[in-house]
């Protein structure tokens, strides 16, 4: 039984703030947007990432177009430094993109803070205090005069170091952790006096972030907190108001949406909502919620499953199949009223026209996805057991995304006899799409492959047949013998993932080979298996199915 709650939590008051403005506005354009994928993303994995995933990832953030990007603490690792000079060292952050490094109030750290951007084009020094009662009672022990008076000393040390490297634009980022819970006289006391050591003015840029560290309220206390600030600050003309929502009541999305509404210019968040505890605010959600409403957010996330596996793949966190927009499941309807809504939605929708299709609030298209899989069997209606199936009778284990794919290949046939199928049907379907390519399919048919040692680790050279029997050699190299098998075909492909299992007597003592692959130019992924008792054969035919699915699949028009 939970304990009595008033006796043990104290409720957030709402903010005395009744001409507010916010309620009345409308979001007509998007944010600054600043990813913290690298820095506060990073701290919060179970194992954080390594220089090789955390420089794919930042290669990702900007693809997708951020032009503010927190890459790391470097006073607070040593590999997050070395991180840090490799990316200005080798010249590998774009003249539109802006650096971000964070450190707190101790000379020490921010020296070597400045240190790690040294010799950058433009960079961003985040400088934090937590300044709400309870850190300030408990945890540092200060009074606010003496906090204020080490936000002005700490960043007159910065302005002194700073100004030794003109080479450099440089912009302060000031955030009141823990901004909150704490009271907005306090708030505006430390801002201010950041402001005012800066000297922020047309030639010296400044941030002033306002994170919600911990939610506390609802999104409309957030609301009034930001609106309260955005009226009292020194010099706000020359001020970028920034936030930084946390998801810890699970409003993060709302608290910045509102925070716009309110004054805000700026957001910090991470991919699909990482970050500590429940995470930080979800940039990808933000960003998709912006663009239904008809304004585009700059970023692009016209293929969301190659955003998502990267970012899956960097963080190694899978991403829940019901995550807004990305899920895997998020366009599949299993209820007979949405499947019958969705279908005269598509009928009736024009090309031109303003989106309208039931339970859709976005065309997966625009990020994607295809249509393939919205209207799926449910266990009514006999889906139920095609999983099971494909497992028990043939040691079949489809990962969900083939699931979901494949059970629309099932639908169609079943809608197409009106008859139960059994299993053997079943089979025969599953060989038909995922087998025969390899063994049909003009130009992809198998016939025989060699492994050898490269430089890039591993080679193949691989005969192919058409329907005729004349043979073709293709020779290539990669990373092991499915990247070999890949870059050997030569066509303009991408693994998403791969996954292998060893000899089964479900399986016909066959090892089993699956990957998923997608196709520039094509929406969305399709799958490709291999089974043989070798299991670098098995890898060799699941790449040659997908490749020959992919190879006939229609381009998207215009």
């Amino acid at each position: 039984m939970l304990a009595n709650p008033g006796t043990r939590y104290r409720p957030f008051r709402a903010i005395d703030l009744a001409d507010r403005q916010w309620p009345s506005r409308t979001l007509t354009q998007p944010p600054i947007w600043l990813s913290t994928d690298l820095r506060d993303g990073n701290q919060a994995l179970f194992e954080p990432m390594n220089r090789e995933r955390k420089l794919r990832l930042f290669q990702e953030l900007v693809r997708i177009g951020f032009k503010e990007i927190e890459i790391g603490f470097p006073s607070a690792s040593t590999t997050d430094f070395e991180i840090v000079r490799h990316l200005i060292d080798d010249g590998l952050i774009p003249d539109d993109v802006t650096p971000m490094v964070i450190t707190q109030l101790r000379e020490d750290l921010i020296e070597t803070t400045v240190r790690s951007v040294q010799g950058a084009r433009r960079a961003i020094v985040h400088l934090y205090n937590a300044i709400a009662p309870a850190w300030r009672e408990i945890v540092f022990g200060m009074s606010l005069p003496q906090i204020v008076e080490m936000v002005e000393q700490r960043i007159g040390f910065l302005k002194m170091l700073t100004a030794q490297q003109p080479q450099t634009e440089w912009v302060l980022q000031y955030s009141p952790e823990t901004f909150s819970m704490a009271e907005l006289d306090v708030s505006l006391a430390v801002c201010n006096a950041a402001i005012k050591a800066w000297d922020a003015g047309p030639k010296r840029p400044m941030i002033i972030n306002l994170p919600t560290t911990v939610e506390v309220a609802t999104a409309n206390v957030f609301a009034d907190q930001v609106e309260w600030m955005h009226r009292r600050l020194d010099r706000r003309e020359h001020i970028v108001l920034s936030v930084h929502p946390h998801n810890d009541r699970g409003t993060g999305v709302a608290c910045a949406e509102l925070a716009m509404m309110a004054g805000a210019q700026r957001v910090e968040g991470c991919l699909f909502g990482n970050g500590e505890r429940s995470g930080n605010v979800d940039v990808v959600t933000l960003a998709l919620n912006l663009y239904t409403q008809g304004v585009s957010p700059g970023l692009d996330f016209s293929d969301i499953t190659a955003v998502a596996r990267i970012a899956e793949e960097s963080t190694a966190l899978p991403i829940h199949p019901r995550h807004p927009y990305v899920g895997d499941l998020v366009f599949t309807a299993f209820s007979g009223s949405h499947q019958d809504a969705i279908a005269k939605g598509f009928a009736a929708q024009k090309d031109d026209a303003i989106w309208r299709v039931p339970y859709l609030p976005i065309d997966p298209k625009d990020l994607g996805r295809t249509y393939d899989s919205i209207v799926r069997v449910n266990s009514q209606s006999g889906k139920g057991g095609i999983s099971y199936l494909l497992q028990r009778d043939h040691g079949i284990v489809m990962p969900r995304r083939m699931q979901v794919e494949f059970s629309a290949i099932v639908q169609a046939l079943a809608d197409a006899s009106e008859t139960e199928l059994s299993s053997a049907q079943i089979w025969a379907l599953f060989e038909q799409t995922y087998l025969e390519p390899s063994r049909q399919r003009p130009g992809f048919i198998y016939r025989a492959h060699q492994c050898f040692d490269a430089p890039e680790g591993q080679g193949i050279e691989l005969q192919l047949a058409d329907t005729d029997g004349v043979l073709k050699t293709y020779r290539a190299a990669g990373n092991d013998p499915t990247a070999a098998t890949v870059a050997a075909l030569g066509m303009p492909l991408r693994i998403d993932s791969c996954e292998a299992r060893g000899p089964s007597a479900e399986a016909g003592n066959a090892a089993l080979a699956i990957v998923e692959m997608a196709r520039s130019g094509i929406a969305g992924s399709r799958f490709g298996v291999g089974l043989h008792p070798d299991a670098t054969t098995a890898s060799v035919l699941a790449v040659l199915s997908a490749a020959a699915r992919l190879a006939t699949a229609d381009a998207p028009a215009g």
